[in-house]
């Protein structure tokens, strides 16, 4: 059994967490920096660097009294590399690189992208590759054929802005608070999603991508046009994202032959809505549906700490000149999506 000690810090979450190759989470130790960014209605990374400095050496030191072990106990130090706020990721790959080389010990860095597609894996063991997998967050919006550790192939990105994003703007757009995502779930529970005629970009396209710029946009008029209640424009916005969704995941599921199962990952996947949504497509297309626990599904060091005993068992390690990356695709080799904003 492989003990890894996982570090994460690529956005507005610090955590550390101990994981075995068993699944077994031992300590998972997490701080926050909501108090920080609410006033600003998001996140500001030059706030979130500091406080990552701040928090990140306790933390470790919480976790490893949390599992009752020691540094020397562990057999490797996961850090996320990228891709992410680039102050952020480096406090933690630093981090971990010092670890590492004090202790004498390997590092893995991690791609948070592929902590969140493994992070399924971690919480149910019945999940076996390939499969299709839908990565939904705040940045990232892609439908992934998960091969095998280390193997994967995009089938679709945002050519434009992430489904987690559209959220955190519409409730900005809202005033609905910080974060956005719960935000907005939130105040749709009391609303009608038809009671807003919002658009649905590339729903029935053969393009195979996502867009959410211009339902951000239709977000806008509606509140401006002054006729509409908050969560009646809540509702219909979180309707439109899912219907989407799953038109677009249903274009993913008919090309990806041999998926074993439909999984969701990100933050968005916590969203109840959406994880209903993509469960009856699973079950209309015969295939088993997986989803993290919603505490895997926002950021945290325990996907970082299972992508790393996925890599420690496959012998896949890193020197200690390993760069921090800010953009870090998990398919390099992808066909270039058309528009500006790609986030491949």
């Amino acid at each position: 059994m492989a003990l890894i000690l996982g570090l994460e810090s690529s956005c507005d979450e610090t955590a550390a967490a101990l994981v075995t190759s068993e699944r077994t989470v031992l300590a998972h130790c997490l701080a926050t920096q909501e108090a920080h960014h609410r006033p600003f209605g998001g996140v500001v990374p030059e706030i979130a660097a500091r406080a990552h400095v701040e928090v990140m050496t306790p933390l470790v030191e919480q976790a490893l009294a949390q599992a009752n072990v020691r540094l020397a106990d562990v057999d490797a130090i996961a850090a996320t590399a990228g891709p992410g706020l680039i102050g952020g990721v480096m406090v933690g790959l630093v981090t971990g690189k010092a670890l590492a080389h004090a202790a004498s010990k390997p590092l893995i860095a991690v791609n948070h992208l592929e902590g969140h597609a493994l992070s399924p894996r971690l919480a149910n063991p019945d999940l076996q590759f390939p499969y299709l997998l839908l990565l939904v967050s705040g940045g990232h919006c892609q439908l992934l054929y998960v091969e095998a550790v280390g193997r994967y192939r995009r089938l679709a990105t945002t050519i434009d802005d992430a489904a987690g994003e559209a959220f955190d703007k519409t409730a900005k757009l809202l005033g609905l608070g910080f974060p956005g995502g719960p935000a907005v779930e939130a105040a749709a529970k009391a609303g009608n999603p038809k009671a807003v005629p919002l658009p649905r970009p590339l729903l029935g396209t053969k393009e195979p991508h996502f867009s959410f710029a211009g339902l951000k946009s239709a977000v806008l008029r509606a509140r401006d046009a002054g006729v509409y209640k908050s969560e009646d424009i809540a509702a219909s916005f979180q309707q439109a994202v899912v219907d989407c969704l799953l038109d677009r995941t249903q274009r993913a599921v008919d090309v990806a032959d041999g998926a074993t199962a439909l999984v969701v990952a990100g933050g968005v996947a916590a969203n109840h809505t959406i994880r209903a949504a993509l469960e009856g497509l699973a079950a209309r297309n015969g295939l088993p549906f997986f989803a993290p626990p919603l505490w895997l599904c926002t950021d945290n060091a325990a996907m970082i700490g299972w992508a790393g005993a996925e890599r420690f068992a496959a012998g896949l390690t890193d020197p200690l000149d390993v760069a921090a990356r800010p953009r870090w695709p998990l398919d390099p080799d992808a066909e270039k999506a058309r528009g500006a904003g790609v986030k491949a």
